[in-house]
């Protein structure tokens, strides 16, 4: 029997699922009363809720993740890059500083920039996406492209139980896959525990939300989420890592072309995004969370197709398939619903 196999089975890691989710929910519960006091989202004309309510639930989050992972990762001999921790730990800082007075963009860009590089530049060299890149030129593209999926991620964290449809799914996935020998066990580590995490965040975040997660969780969330799916694709499945991410990616990513288009600051706050129109549509927040978690699974189903069949035609259809799904999604959200 293998010792590290037989720590990374079924059984531990649905146990560590279960850890995460106590830890988080338990700190969540005793951090509340601080982040009333210290830390109150109150609601202005571009905010989703209607009574101010605390935010930075994310520490609750990010610490059962983090504590989690790293002791699994202790008594199953398994590294987890160290410098994907210290860039956790310092991307949730900056998220922290924010929720509770709002920085210089310049500055977050900066800090965001450095705990991303800090990721993208210690990876081994052997670790490519493109080989046909120049290894820098593939690096300065991924440095770019991480700085934008973490503030996506917080970008789409603007409805209570969000980010909750987006990373339960997508992080389910992986842990699936690493259980088919898919992908290799860090990234399956912070993605059980990110699981539990979220999961045990869900009582306090479900309609109407008690707690928002805040910067603090969901900057880090971004980086832990989007070194997962990096890890993925340099494991040779840039599509199944690309079909995880599609839902967020095409809801901000249109909103941003469309709000570059319009001439807007597209760095202030707004309430342009697909899932925040659905709700000025006539969309209940339930309904709306309900579909986007219906259509992660989707995607993440066909992430999964994609690695297990091994074909380029079926890799190509489960694209368009998830490209007509999200689609169909983003066209009903942005119509008004009938009444």
């Amino acid at each position: 029997m293998n010792p590290v196999t037989d720590a990374l089975a079924a059984a531990p890691s649905l146990l560590a699922v279960a850890i995460a989710a106590l830890v988080s929910a338990l700190v969540t519960w005793i951090s509340r009363p601080l982040l009333q006091r210290y830390a109150l989202a109150r609601p202005n004309a571009r905010s989703s809720h209607r009574i101010p309510t605390p935010q930075g639930g994310g520490i609750a989050v990010i610490t059962a993740t983090l504590l989690v992972a790293s002791i699994w990762a202790a008594w199953a001999n398994v590294a987890i890059p160290s410098a994907l921790l210290g860039a956790t730990v310092l991307i949730a800082l900056v998220g922290f500083a924010d929720d509770i007075m709002s920085l210089p963009v310049l500055v977050r860009l900066v800090l965001q920039a450095a705990a991303v590089g800090a990721v993208v530049f210690t990876t081994p060299e052997t670790a490519r996406i493109v080989p046909a890149l120049p290894l820098a030129l593939e690096r300065g593209l991924i440095l770019l492209a991480g700085v934008w999926f973490v503030n996506l991620v917080n970008f789409m964290d603007g409805l209570d139980l969000m980010t909750v449809a987006e990373v339960v799914p997508v992080t389910a996935a992986l842990l699936l896959l690493g259980w088919l020998g898919e992908l290799s066990w860090p990234p399956v580590l912070i993605a059980a525990a990110l699981c539990g995490a979220m999961l045990g965040f869900v009582p306090f975040n479900r309609p109407v939300a008690k707690v928002f997660l805040g910067d603090v969780g969901s900057l880090p969330i971004g980086l832990l989420l989007g070194w997962c799916l990096l890890e993925l694709a340099w494991h040779g499945q840039p599509a199944a890592a690309l079909l995880l991410a599609a839902y967020y990616l095409a809801d901000s990513t249109v909103t941003l072309f469309r709000r570059v288009a319009r001439r807007e600051q597209f760095w202030s706050a707004h309430r342009t995004h697909f899932y925040q129109r659905a709700t000025d549509n006539g969309f209940e927040v339930p309904r709306v969370i309900g579909e986007v978690f219906a259509l992660n699974l989707v995607l993440a189903g066909l992430a999964i197709l994609t690695i297990r069949a091994g074909s380029t035609p079926i890799t190509a259809l489960a694209l368009l398939a998830g490209a007509i799904a999200i689609a169909f999604v983003l066209r009903r959200f942005s119509r008004p619903q009938e009444s």
